[in-house]
């Protein structure tokens, strides 16, 4: 039986989501509406009578003091249009599920196994619309097409209460799961078509080495013995093709490349990953002898570093760039929820303490036609933002640091960078916490959500560009509240000793989890048909690639399984025996008593073969800049503060919870009224100690048009420079690098391969540079390679983007500055040279050109800066201090004083400087290393002294009045402006998103 409740508000409590969702089809469709009401659906399949439906909507479905509810009729009334919004079969319902959970719970859950509750949402509008209007509306802003599916009634034919028919999102699968071979024939363009049409991303030479690995005679007789045919099963061909993405084994970045510079000189680079990031941190661990802290780098899920004698931290950072730009809401949420489990997935697990996150979008405020398959940068700004709002807020989890960036090649595909900290006991039950260990006889169990046809192909759709085939069940949607209830659970189980080791179900399903976890026992045995299910009639090869989410697998001891699936029992979570952990060298899957993949593990992890790149860099050259100084410069400081690179980003700020766990002790925004922009994020761990950690970020795509090297030198100057700006200490710091690049391997469809992968080249070659010459070794890292938007003949790439982020140790949190000015006659400090460098700025990019002078970065120096300021910090002479990054100067010292509700006078001819001759580029050249401070003049004598092997200069005072006063070069005014005035051009630009 079918029915349907509908909750609405009563007259005169606000409709919160209905007025948001006005001013969005406004400025999002430039259409006028009058009002918009939202009534929630819950449409109910189970044998339930009439007085059990009203006690549910009366119970768990609604409020009584604001809500209303109404039983197998209409609430809506008095409207134009209505267009009801819900899910299409096999998209992951979270409200659904939960509701269902409490219905279960208010009518007995053993009376009511059958019950399921699926959710929908109304829009009533009010308005002069045509039908193709309220179309669009639905369409390109209330419904994603690809998860969704709406339906639109016209208010003119409607009778007020007339029950909207029910629409139960039934999943259509198979009536007999069945295992097929495929067969793979000598002809090469047939192998790209299979490829090709099974989203396999595997290249016509990985096809090849895996026809040939069948046909060989051992492989065939040990198959033989194994009761599996001799050719090919689709779940193998999965299996391999999950474990051979671009995604899963970086094999770009393990390449061997064959690199030529432009002076024709050429080298061979085996592996970038080896020789460069890894070559860093492994020389830097040399260098720290037994003073050593990295315990765990890039051979787990996280990077795990020493904290203290006591416990140890954990930290990852992952894109999920692909599903965003289909499903920005449910790709982001799966992104956050998805890095959650990677540091619960590290060692034995990790407490999350903390997440991060970077967006790089599109304008919002694009105005043009979009390509296909394109969704409106608005819609997925707003979709991403909420996404990973939801997957952090609900998990309990603070996000405490983050950024947006923007620039137009966004368009083609988002990057949506997540990340999660957590912390552990040094050791648990006398072993230490950050090894991890696999025995023959370990029992493999999978716990948390069910599995589904959501998140098929999501490791190989995210190793290509974005195309018409690009499949739609690729897109999942995390659930947090299952996710939080099981690391609770897991949480518990760990600190009992239930289990030997952890991994999660992330890219590739149980293909990776028990396929990785297997290698380090040396095999594996599993029975995918005790897998539990969303639903009936998944395939095998879908049971083991999906990546529905919520899940972990773990290697259990034998003599503990019983304790281990009591306690989850306990706990409400679902925990399944799958098989058991072997020293077979096998990898065997069975399904039932058939077995469907039997491969050698070291074919399956090794037999992938090295790709040979070529590379040439080409260095680029643009137009000089052609265009007189302004003879306002105080409009463009305005100009400039108001910037998408630049402006506050509050109104995404305030929707994130920093304070959950009530660690954070430097928030996201700081200052006299609490929204300032903040440099770097500080928080306790222990909230018994006031040792704490510093977490910042550094990304500069701009530079990238002009060298790569230089953008990620900048990259990880300023993720140290944030860092050091609120007190963090070189001493133990610790980075991580996350390379977003445009497709760079030479094909019809890419000629500019050679040039690409050069960029990827010089960009590594900077971090292992810079990470050496500052001491601060990467522990983790994720690389995402096809960053690319392909469809007819319209192709975008997006600027290759390197996101660097740093965790610090700091003694004590009370020792933590922040960036707003704090008293009226603190003298006014700018620390580092600079110079004529606004290639790739700000400020050439409001004059509409790039240039060519891109930020070099000094890191000797700059270390011996950072250095010399922390002990400043450490001695409390240091009243505040910023980070001087895009704007440069000027945009740094009016975020100080606007910030602090302060005034300040300046003269920035004083300021280290060399060849600049003209008053904006003094203000608004991007120089790395260079930060502002305020001292006390109490302070003076001693911080100059501490600071005295520094480029260095007191350009000014902080004052009372609430003016911003800049001299120039020519020693005049050049800028007289009042504070309220620059605040505001600084928070309107994102105001109203």
């Amino acid at each position: 039986m079918i029915s349907r409740i509908e909750i609405g508000f009563l007259p005169g409590v606000r409709d919160a989501l209905g007025e948001k969702t006005r001013r969005r089809i406004f400025h999002d469709l430039h259409l006028s509406v009058e009002n918009v009401e939202t009534i929630e659906v819950y449409t109910l399949e189970g044998d339930l009578t009439d007085e059990l439906l009203e006690r549910i909507a009366a119970g768990p479905f609604s409020d009584p003091v604001i809500q209303r509810y109404a039983v197998n009729r209409s609430l809506a009334f008095d409207f134009d249009w209505l267009i009801e919004v819900g899910f299409r079969p096999g998209v992951t319902d979270n409200v659904g599920r939960t509701a269902t959970e409490a219905v279960r719970l208010l009518l007995e859950k053993a009376a009511n196994g059958g019950l399921k509750v699926y959710t929908s949402r109304q829009y009533l509008l009010k308005g002069k619309l045509t039908r193709r209007e309220v179309e669009d509306i639905a369409s390109g802003l209330l419904a994603n097409e690809l998860i969704q599916r709406f339906e639109i009634i016209d208010g003119r034919t409607w009778k007020s209460g007339e029950p909207v028919k029910p629409y139960v999102p039934r999943v259509i699968v198979a009536d007999q799961p069945r295992t097929e071979y495929v067969d793979l024939p000598d002809d090469d363009a047939a192998l790209q078509e299979i490829s090709g049409s099974r989203v396999l991303a595997l290249t016509v030479e990985e096809m090849r080495i895996i026809r040939n690995y069948f046909q060989d005679e051992a492989v065939q007789r040990r198959r033989r013995e194994a009761g599996i045919g001799e050719g090919i099963t689709d779940v193998e061909l999965e299996c391999l093709a999950q474990t051979w993405s671009e995604h899963c084994k970086h094999k770009i970045f393990n390449s061997l490349i064959t690199y030529e510079d432009e002076h024709g000189n050429s080298r061979v680079i085996d592996s970038l990953f080896k020789s460069c990031v890894k070559g860093s941190t492994n020389a830097i661990r040399e260098e720290l002898g037994p003073e050593d802290w990295c315990l765990s780098v890039f051979v787990d899920n996280a990077g795990i570093i020493k904290f203290n004698d006591e416990y140890n931290l954990v930290f990852k950072v992952e894109t999920h760039n692909s599903p965003s730009a289909l499903d920005p809401y449910g790709g982001a949420l799966t992104g956050i929820v998805g890095v959650n489990r990677d540091p619960f997935g590290a060692g034995k697990g990790a407490k999350l303490i903390f997440n991060t996150d970077v967006f790089c979008f599109a304008s919002p405020f694009y105005d043009q036609p979009l390509p296909p398959r394109i969704l409106h940068p608005r819609r997925i700004y707003e979709g991403v933002r909420e996404g990973v709002e939801h997957g952090g807020n609900k998990s309990g989890i603070p996000t405490v640091n983050g950024c947006l960036v923007f620039d137009e090649r966004f368009l083609g595909k988002p990057l949506v960078y997540c990340g999660t900290g957590g912390i552990m006991p040094a050791r648990i039950l006398g072993e230490p916490s950050h090894i991890k260990e696999v025995q023959p006889g370990d029992i493999v169990v999978m716990t948390g959500g069910r599995i589904g046809k959501d998140g098929i192909h999501g490791a190989t759709f995210s190793s290509e560009e974005l195309h018409e085939g690009s499949p739609v069940t690729a897109v999942q949607i995390g659930d947090p509240i299952t996710q939080k209830r099981m690391t609770d659970f897991l949480l518990l189980a760990r600190d009992q000793g239930l289990y030997r080791a952890i991994t999660d179900n992330g890219a590739g399903g149980l293909s990776s989890s028990v396929g990785e976890m297997a290698s380090l026992s040396g095999g594996c045995e599993i029975d995918l048909k005790k897998a539990p299910l969303k639903y009936a009639g998944l395939h095998p090869w879908e049971i083991l690639i999906s990546e529905a989410q919520e899940r972990m697998t773990l290697a259990v001891y034998p003599d503990k399984i019983d304790a281990f699936l009591n306690l989850a029992a306990k706990m409400g979570v679902e925990a399944t025996v799958l098989g058991r952990f072997t020293d077979s060298g096998m990898f065997h899957v069975c399904y039932g008593e058939q077995t469907v993949a039997f491969l050698d593990m070291e074919f399956l992890h090794e037999g992938l073969p090295q790709m040979k790149l070529n590379a040439r860099w080409t260095p680029p050259a643009f137009p000089e800049p052609d265009f007189p100084e302004p003879a306002d410069l105080g409009r463009a400081l305005k100009e400039m503060l108001g910037r998408l690179n630049i402006c506050s980003k509050e109104s995404v700020v305030r929707q994130y919870d920093h304070e959950v766990q009530g660690g954070s002790a430097v928030k996201p925004l700081v200052g006299a009224a609490d929204d300032g922009p903040g440099d770097a994020a500080v928080l306790r761990p222990i909230l018994e100690s006031f040792e704490g950690i510093v977490v910042a970020s550094g990304i500069c795509p701009r530079y990238s048009d002009i060298d790569t090297y230089a953008m990620a030198a900048c990259a990880i100057d300023e993720a140290i420079r944030n860092a050091v700006a609120v007190g963090a200490s070189l001493r133990r710091m610790a980075g991580l690098d996350n390379f977003c690049w445009c497709d760079p391997v030479e094909s019809e469809k890419t000629p500019d391969g050679r040039y690409k992968l050069a960029q990827l080249v010089r960009a590594n070659e900077a971090l292992y540079d810079y990470t050496r010459i500052y001491g601060v070794p990467c522990i983790s890292g994720k690389d995402s390679m096809k960053n690319d938007y392909m469809i007819g003949g319209t192709k975008i790439s997006i600027p290759p983007t390197l996101l660097f982020s740093v965790i610090a140790r700091m003694d004590d949190v009370r020792r933590a500055v922040t960036m707003d000015a704090k008293q009226p006659g603190d003298l006014v400090y700018v620390l580092g040279e600079t110079r004529k460098e606004l290639g790739g700025s700000e400020w050439y990019a409001l004059n509409g050109f790039v240039g060519n002078s891109v930020p070099r970065v000094d890191a000797r120096k700059a270390r011996s800066r950072y250095e010399a300021l922390c002990g400043a910090m450490e001695a409390g002479l240091v009243a505040s201090c910023h980070d001087c990054s895009d704007g440069g100067l000027g945009v740094a010292l009016a975020e100080i004083a606007f910030a602090g509700g302060l005034g300040m006078a300046v003269d920035v001819s004083l300021a280290p400087s060399a060849g600049i001759t003209r008053n904006d580029d003094l203000l608004f050249s991007e120089s790395q290393s260079r930060l502002v401070v305020t001292v006390s003049p109490a302070d003076r004598e001693a911080f100059e002294s501490m600071m005295a092997d520094s480029e260095m200069a007191c350009i000014g005072r902080v004052t009372v009045e609430q003016t911003f006063v800049v001299t120039g070069l020519q020693g005049r005014v050049i800028i007289e402006e009042e504070i309220a005035s620059l605040k505001e051009a600084w928070q309107q630009t994102l105001r109203e998103m």
